[in-house]
């Protein structure tokens, strides 16, 4: 390996903890906790918890992030070959459009003011979503491309 160059695999390991880290937050959420919910999903669900918001929002959204910290691990770990390492990183190329999409999507919107959106949108939940989620998403989506792409380079090899 060149000087300076990333260690093969890190990419995926930093998509592992990215998922794993967003996963535990939304089991942290789903069990009862608070902090920080209101700024993600807005005040009236983080207030009123609907049973549909803490089923798929909050527990489904934390066993999709789960998913995710598998594929990265694979991703970093596992010399994947065939139909297999073809699927693993067309997931993970999935993954990293899905979240730049998310993340850029709606930081454009934001700025923009697309369709009225302060007015359904607290000033709180606006400056958060600019600041940390977006940029969270963002990370997440360059991770698992990255990862995708040295898994990639790593199985031709």
């Amino acid at each position: 390996m060149r000087e300076g160059t990333p260690r093969p695999g890190a990419a995926g390991c930093l998509a592992c903890l990215w998922a794993g880290l967003f996963g535990l937050l939304h089991f942290y959420w789903a069990v009862g906790g608070d902090r920080g919910l209101s700024v993600s999903a807005g005040e009236e669900l983080a207030a009123e918890r609907p049973l549909w918001f803490v089923v798929s929002g909050l527990w489904g959204v934390g066993a999709l992030c789960l998913a995710g910290a598998l594929l990265g691990w694979a991703l970093a770990r596992c010399r994947l070959r065939g139909r297999a390492g073809l699927m693993a990183r067309w997931l993970g190329w999935g993954v990293a459009a899905m979240l730049l999409v998310r993340g850029i999507g709606v930081e454009a919107l934001l700025l923009a003011d697309a369709g009225g959106l302060d007015a359904s949108v607290s000033e709180g939940q606006r400056f958060w979503t600019l600041a940390l989620w977006n940029p969270w998403f963002v990370l997440g989506g360059v991770a698992f491309g990255m990862a995708a792409f040295t898994a990639g380079r790593r199985s031709e090899s």
